[in-house]
């Protein structure tokens, strides 16, 4: 049997540090035992190590819990000395009471209510409204509005959900070795800033020492469908498609193989102008683009097809849209208007309103942060427009130079601009009480006469890329100003890269060339180095 808690040497300690308590991990280990399925092999360790992972109050606790015995529980509960015990007794006779009503013992739950709730003496305005599903009970909060709900959750949800009032010792945290475990690993990839490796391909085996070689840096394919400069690509959220266009007025949609190789999924034809603008809807189900200054056409990913045309309406003929954007619940579109106003349909081409007060630029990058609040876009040469959408507020980036384009993060919490004078700002417009930070500049690439565009990629997009009219792809890391990479490959200016979401490793690049590259990394070093221990093939006759 294992020995009671108190005896089980707390002050014992593992480790070169001798800052891990042995109690703490092996109930760890037994932890991660038992979530695991290997409740024999848990019980042996508690059994010989003499360290229980629970102490019998402990055990009682959670199976009176389980049980429904709701009384004994709460007497249970007070021989963990809590700072608040009234208010661990109210939330576990709160439960008790939505039982009782569920089943409609509906006395059974006023006396729960009058005798036990109400002499614990918390939560006046929650007595109050306990008192009220008495009088209805189809007023029970069904959506899980009242209070955090935990009579909705099953009772072992409410267990895990009550765990967060009791201290570690008593009801040890589940899970616990392997956050700590997550926690290394996250702690390891943050001081390493070349860190790229996919999720799933990182080992415990191993210490985090990454190279160059896991960002992208070889090209890996060329594709050469275009017949014009190409001006745009982007790939889908789920990194399954790559969208193109070109000088040529074609847009390609491109499909990610399992394999990674890049294949043609459809042409898209009808745009009379050059496509200079591409979105994709957030299921990724559909596809937005827009001519230069001509049409924005809606496209149907898989099959191709054009779903809709959107033009301004026909009192005012002469205006043309310079840019395009999803809402990110699909019910709506943004576009900016060549006479500088950004307009808002519905997906069936009725124009819902136009931003009242606010200009575009007539090339004017368009971003919409994900949780469909704030619309970015460039509102004269050396001024950013946040907008926020339902209060109809603004908060604006001022630059000294005038502005090329601009990209937001995955997280919205990030702006990276593109200034005339060939420098990239990165901008955090996601700190408290509506200020707008900036972060760092980055140098190197080459721009003077053309619309250059940036990305951000990598783990956690803690990467940039942008295109360059020296025909270069430049990478830098967004702590450090100067590149750690330079891709050599293209033939004409770089006009715009994307960095693909679901993988770390893939980036495309865009030239004048006519091509897109698909950028990776080299095949595992290993089997490089296997192969320097394999004999060596000797030629016949020597």
């Amino acid at each position: 049997m294992a020995r009671p808690q108190e005896l089980e040497g707390d002050h014992e300690f593992v480790g070169s540090k001798g800052v891990v308590r042995k109690n703490e991990f092996v109930r760890a280990i037994a932890d991660a035992l038992y979530s695991l399925g290997y409740s024999e092999t848990g019980k042996q360790l508690e059994d010989e190590s003499g360290i229980s992972l629970y102490s019998s109050e402990a055990r009682l606790f959670k199976q009176q819990i389980l049980d429904g015995q709701w009384d004994e529980s709460v007497a249970t509960l007070r021989q963990f000395g809590l700072m608040d015990i009234k208010l661990a007794s109210a939330i576990i006779l709160q439960r008790k009471f939505f039982e009782l009503l569920a089943g409609e013992k509906f006395m059974d739950a006023l006396h729960t209510l009058r005798y036990g709730i109400l002499p614990l003496g918390v939560h006046d305005v929650a007595v109050r409204k306990l008192s009220s599903f008495l009088v209805s009970s189809s007023r029970i909060p069904l959506d899980g509005t009242f209070g955090e709900a935990l009579w909705l959750f099953s009772r072992k949800e409410f267990l895990e959900e009550f765990k967060t009032l009791l201290p570690p010792s008593v009801l040890f945290p589940e899970n616990r070795l392997v956050h700590l475990v997550e926690q290394g690993i996250d702690f390891q990839n943050e001081r390493c800033w070349l860190h790229n490796l996919p999720i799933g391909k990182m080992s415990l085996l191993t210490h985090q020492d990454c190279k160059m070689d896991q960002i992208p840096h070889r090209t890996v394919q060329v594709l050469q469908e275009h017949k014009g400069e190409v001006w745009f690509l982007k790939f889908s959220h789920n990194g399954k498609y790559l969208a193109s266009s070109c000088s040529d007025c074609l847009v390609i949609i491109w499909e990610v193989e399992v394999d990674g190789q890049v294949s043609l999924k459809h042409r898209l034809s009808g745009h009379e102008k050059p496509v200079s603008y591409i979105s994709w809807s957030r299921d990724d189900n559909q596809l937005l683009t827009c001519g230069e200054e001509e049409t924005v056409r809606r496209w149907d990913v898989a099959s191709g097809e054009c779903q809709h045309t959107y033009r301004v309406t026909d009192t005012e003929p002469d205006l043309r849209l310079v840019s395009c954007e999803w809402a990110p619940d699909g019910k709506s579109i943004y576009s900016g208007v060549d006479d500088k106003r950004i307009i808002m349909w519905d997906p069936e081409g009725k124009e819902v309103e136009f931003l009242p007060g606010h200009r575009t630029m007539r090339i004017s990058d368009l971003c919409v942060t994900s949780n469909g609040k704030e619309l970015i876009t460039v509102c004269d040469q050396s001024r950013i427009l946040l907008f926020e959408l339902m209060s109809k507020s603004a908060r604006y980036i001022i630059e000294d130079q005038p502005v090329v384009s601009c990209t937001l993060s995955q997280d919205n919490k990030s702006l990276l601009v593109s200034l005339l004078d060939e420098r990239l700002q990165l901008w955090n417009i996601a700190c408290p009480m509506a200020t707008i930070r900036f972060l760092n500049d980055f140098r190197g690439h080459k721009r003077s006469r053309f619309v250059v565009r940036s990305c951000f990629g990598g783990v956690k997009e803690r990467f940039i890329a942008s295109g360059s009219e020296d025909s270069q792809v430049y990478i830098w890391h967004k702590m450090r100003s100067t590149p750690i990479s330079k891709l050599a490959g293209h033939t004409g200016v770089v006009n715009c890269v994307s960095w693909n979401p679901a993988d770390p490793q893939m980036l495309a690049s865009g030239s004048d060339d006519r091509t897109i590259r698909i950028w990776g990394v080299t095949p595992k070093r290993m089997e490089k180095r296997a192969n320097r221990f394999l004999p060596k093939a000797t030629t016949s006759g020597t």
